[in-house]
């Protein structure tokens, strides 16, 4: 098989894209890649001089890559096939749909968007210029939670009833600058866009992508929030998704996730549990990129009653960004618009879910900061 380059312009240069570069470098062989590999061929900032830094510290100061003060130049830049978009959720519209007008393939930091109705803006515009377009939830792509959808549709487990999921970081916001992401209503601050992706996705695994469900919407959202007097962002978040039978889509599962996200204290150990009718899985935080889970088969006949228990652990080079990055490679090298695994209507459904979860938790952006609304 043919080796497939796919050529990346790296837009902003905060935390999250330092880690998604550095694991866009790692030997792709290391994780049993030989397909596809991965080259960085310019990085947009808000200034020359630290692009360049960018450069010199992340991309082994490569001579041949592009530094560039505005964002245009990377859209611009023939040398670039897809953008990975780095930037605070509530700039994540403007420049995607700026690289995407540009005719580039986008890999979207994730929340994708502000809202559902930006989101539904950015696919239709991908679609007009036939590029690509993904949210980076990097989660779906990692071998265990390959793994793990491939255990739940087995059947071996039976069907899933119930999912519990809790992402949370204690980030000291008391002690936050006011103007930092997690505190600032500008940004889109709080906990439910930021950390609650990770609760969700495993609901959208184990629950929205079952077999049974024949990818039937939840049949009711129900979310409550604390917002922190700080900022009135919200800084406790507790949400359910019920699944119920649906005969005009022929979805016969019966299920709920009972979710949550803060940002004021730690995870907890395991941070997915995932009930079956006959056993249970045990997911290891931190959840948006665990490394072991454990399985309970119950004795038959016996629910609740163990019967043997399997533990499986997982290592690889780097720090898991890069699976979701062969992905993007290999739909950009086979002419794909979406990814099979992480979809379009995935990403809708979690934007659906979290528009909910703010509307009864009463918690509204500033004005202008959603740039597209219902």
């Amino acid at each position: 098989m043919t080796l497939f380059t796919l050529r990346w312009g790296i837009i902003s240069t905060g935390w999250i894209a330092e880690q998604v570069v550095s694991d866009l470098l790692v030997d792709p062989t290391t994780r049993g890649t030989n397909d596809v590999v991965h080259k960085v061929t310019a990085v947009g900032s808000r200034s020359v001089a630290k692009a360049q830094k960018f450069i010199d510290d992340f991309v082994n100061g490569d001579k041949t890559v592009k530094a560039y003060g505005t964002y245009d130049e990377v859209y611009a830049d023939k040398n670039v096939d897809a953008i990975y978009i780095g930037t605070p959720h509530t700039y994540h519209y403007t420049n995607a749909l700026d690289a995407l007008k540009a005719k580039k393939h986008v890999l979207c930091e994730k929340p994708v968007t502000c809202n559902a109705a930006e989101l539904r803006s950015l696919i239709a515009t991908a679609k007009e210029n036939g590029v690509f377009f993904m949210e980076a939830l990097w989660t779906r792509f990692q071998p265990l939670a390959k793994e793990v959808k491939e255990l739940i549709d087995s059947g071996t487990l039976g069907l899933p009833v119930v999912v519990h999921a809790d992402f949370s970081v204690d980030f000291g916001i008391e002690k936050l600058p006011l103007t930092h992401r997690m505190l600032d209503p500008k940004l889109g601050g709080g906990a439910i866009l930021d950390l609650g992706p990770y609760p969700l996705i495993w609901t959208i695994l184990a629950l929205y992508e079952h077999p049974a469900n024949k990818r039937t919407k939840p049949s009711n959202v129900t979310g409550t929030m604390y917002k922190t007097p700080i900022t009135g962002v919200d800084c406790n978040t507790s949400y359910i998704v019920t699944f119920s039978p649906n005969s005009s889509t022929g979805s016969t599962l019966a299920a709920q996730a009972v979710l949550s996200c803060s940002m004021n204290v730690a995870s907890h150990n395991p941070g997915v549990t995932i009930r079956f009718e006959k056993g249970t899985i045990m997911i290891d935080a931190p959840v948006p990129c665990p490394l072991r889970y454990t399985v309970q088969y119950f004795q038959e006949g016996k629910p609740g009653e163990i019967a043997r228990e399997d533990t499986r652990t997982f290592e690889y080079v780097g720090s898991g960004w890069h699976f979701q990055a062969d992905e993007v490679a290999r739909c950009v090298r086979d002419g794909k618009l979406e990814s099979e695994l992480w979809s379009h209507d995935k990403s809708i459904l979690e934007m659906e879910v979290f528009d909910e979860v703010r509307r009864q938790g009463g918690y509204k952006f500033p004005d202008g900061i959603e740039k597209v609304l219902l």
